[in-house]
């Protein structure tokens, strides 16, 4: 596996190394020894899936609030995505900074977000399919969100949002007061 750094302390894009042959490929998608290397120790307690039919439809930006927040560690494994993270902590030079990459079964990419992210993807193509790693169980009373246009942000979606749940539709804007998660 090959851990690449981003601009956003703490977070790496991840490449497997597969083994291929005439039959196609295998590789490795986690390895507890690996993720060591990058400091990663907490185990994964759950491991979700996600199916969105549509083109243009966004998802996001989801986070958990103390104590209950979580590393994630995202991966595309049917169709392409726009995967964006945020960084929400307060003390890190990297505070209210963004960062998009393309994940798709394709490029077999994936992204790990530390704790104090929050997550979101607008889907490139139709019938994407992203499963999830979590480091902590979903908790819905801490469960919170920050809007996909807030101008505190600015991130640049790549195509026009095309589908976008009530839920996410209605998250707060960040104001000049926010401290963080």
């Amino acid at each position: 596996m090959k851990f690449t750094p981003i601009p956003l302390q703490g977070s790496y894009v991840i490449e497997m190394n597969p083994f291929t042959d005439e039959r196609g490929w295998f590789g490795r998608f986690y390895c507890k020894d690996e993720f060591l290397q990058i400091g990663h120790q907490k185990d994964w307690v759950q491991l979700n899936h996600s199916f969105t039919y549509n083109r243009g439809t966004l998802r996001g930006l989801h986070f958990q609030k103390k104590p209950f927040r979580e590393i994630k560690m995202v991966k595309c494994i049917a169709g392409a995505v726009f995967d964006v993270i945020v960084d929400l902590r307060y003390d890190s030079p990297t505070f209210l900074q963004w960062y998009g990459i393309e994940l798709s079964a394709e490029n077999n990419k994936m992204i790990y977000i530390p704790e104090g992210f929050a997550h979101g993807f607008q889907c490139l193509t139709d019938n994407c399919g992203l499963i999830y790693h979590h480091s902590e169980y979903y908790k819905p009373d801490v469960e919170a969100g920050v809007r996909f246009d807030d101008p505190m942000i600015t991130i640049q979606w790549p195509l026009e949002v095309t589908g976008l749940s009530h839920r996410d539709a209605t998250h707060v804007y960040l104001d000049e007061k926010f401290r963080g998660i």
